[in-house]
């Protein structure tokens, strides 16, 4: 699948030139920025319209339905097509190793307020091409619904306000990675359930109860999951504009949860801290956390600590944006002692690591040092690499869900691969970017003690078109 890649990236490098992007991708709709869940979007201000800018898309951002302005609607769509082709992907041991596909997806959406009360309503479309043996959920659920909720916002004095919200919705806390939206695969994830949101000055208090919404292979036939349940507390203070940190409890339940350990019901509890900014040209983005419970009736007892550090260099030419992340997720000691020590990312990002991102934050330690560059007019160029280890011999390698890959009883190397990336993006209207990508990861002595161990290799084109 991914001969004649060299041809396919010398023609997206002309397609991506500066020389033919238009000056207008630097206005990409500020403010409010394009968010992936859209309903945390305020379009209110267009009510003003000294705040307009007179982009075309305005007049679907702010309907107003009554004289007095008390009711307004807010639409808005994101079409995408992705293609993504693959030679031996999981290094060889996939049922489709050779393998291309097409993504297709459509989000409308339809954002009602009234007063302090609103509505907010998504279908999905979302259909899959080639795909090889055949489509999973994360491919395709071709007409469902995506996101649709009420909540109502009451004023608590002082300064506070409380939103209290039920429904189904996408949900990403924080930097996404343990409560993500899923969104760089084709179908994100949902939640069904409520939340509280309380707000005061610089600091967010979320609590929330909802149950992961699993798609299925028809239209209208998304449900509610039966075995899985998160609930907890998500904490945001805000040092200034710029920086903050969070504190979090997560509760989570899996009646059927699947280790290198074996099976079993698994009660979790994680605790977590995280500090994130950015001061003059640097930022950072820090976060520890600590689980505990039960799994199979024995104790749980997992960590991880992940680091993002990094600067821009502004006046260098391309401006580039160097940025070193270093992770380490605990993985179990002995699968025959009872004691978990695997750590479980719960429901993280999509396509954590990279575009290509055949293993998940689940027993690893990795250093992944990256650049960004600047090319003009909209152009960005990244490069990265990646390198992988298992944190303990003890367990094996999983997927970014969190299903077993390969044992850890069939080697005691650490080593899992290494991975190199890069990726070309042009913005080329604040509503149209089109991007592309390779990647190539080459497996480890872990990943040659286990079983196939080919060179993965990845193209990856995109176009997005959202307002």
């Amino acid at each position: 699948m991914m001969r004649g890649v060299g041809g396919v990236i010398a023609a997206a490098t002309l397609l991506c030139a500066p020389s033919a992007v238009r000056a207008q991708a630097g206005e990409a709709w500020k403010p409010p920025t394009l968010t992936t869940e859209r309903y945390n979007e305020d379009w209110s201000t267009l009510a003003d319209p000294a705040n307009s800018r007179g982009r075309w898309t305005e007049r679907f951002k702010y309907i107003p339905l009554d004289a007095d302005e008390t009711a307004y609607l807010t639409t808005g769509v994101e079409v995408r097509l992705r293609q993504e082709s693959y030679d031996d992907n999981l290094w060889g041991s996939a049922e489709a190793p050779d393998d291309g596909y097409l993504w297709t997806r459509a989000l409308p959406y339809a954002d009602l307020h009234v007063g302090k009360a609103r509505a907010f309503v998504q279908p999905i479309i979302a259909y899959a091409a080639g795909v090889r043996p055949s489509a999973g959920p994360i491919d395709q659920t071709r007409v469902d619904l995506l996101q649709g909720f009420a909540d109502i916002e009451a004023d608590l004095g002082s300064g506070a306000t409380l939103r209290l919200r039920a429904g189904r919705e996408l949900i990403g806390l924080g930097s996404e990675r343990l409560v993500g939206t899923r969104y760089g695969p084709n179908v994100p994830l949902a939640f069904d359930g409520g939340r509280a949101i309380l707000h005061r000055g610089r600091a967010t208090l979320n609590l929330f109860y909802v149950r992961p919404v699993e798609a299925q292979a028809g239209s209208f036939d998304d449900r509610t999951s039966d075995r899985r349940a998160l609930w907890g507390g998500y904490a945001t203070y805000g040092l200034g504009t710029a920086q903050g940190f969070d504190l979090y409890y997560l509760g989570y339940r899996n009646d059927r949860a699947n280790f290198d350990q074996g099976q079993g019901r698994e009660l979790r509890h994680t605790l977590g801290l995280r500090a994130f900014g950015t001061k003059q040209d640097w930022h950072w983005n820090l976060e520890g956390v600590y689980q505990f419970g039960r799994f199979a009736g024995a104790p749980i007892r997992a960590w991880s600590v992940a680091t993002e550090v990094g600067r821009q260099f502004a006046d260098a030419p391309f401006a580039p944006d160097v940025t070193v992340r270093m992770n380490i997720v605990s993985g179990d000691h002995d699968p025959a002692d009872g004691h978990l020590q695997t750590f479980n990312a719960l429901f993280p990002k999509g396509k954590y690591f990279g575009e290509l991102s055949p293993v998940g934050p689940y027993n690893i330690v990795n250093i992944h040092p990256g650049v960004a560059l600047d090319l003009g007019r909209g152009v960005e160029l990244g490069l990265v690499g990646i390198f992988y280890w298992r944190e303990s011999r003890g367990d094996g390698v999983y997927d970014v869900p969190g299903q077993l890959l390969r044992s850890g009883r069939g080697s005691t190397a650490r080593f899992i691969g290494k991975q190199a990336e890069a990726s070309l993006s042009w913005q080329a209207s604040p509503e149209l970017e089109l991007s592309g990508s390779v990647s190539l990861f080459a497996p480890g002595a872990f990943i040659r003690d286990t079983g196939p161990a080919r060179t993965i290799r990845m193209l990856g084109l995109e176009a997005n078109y959202r307002f």
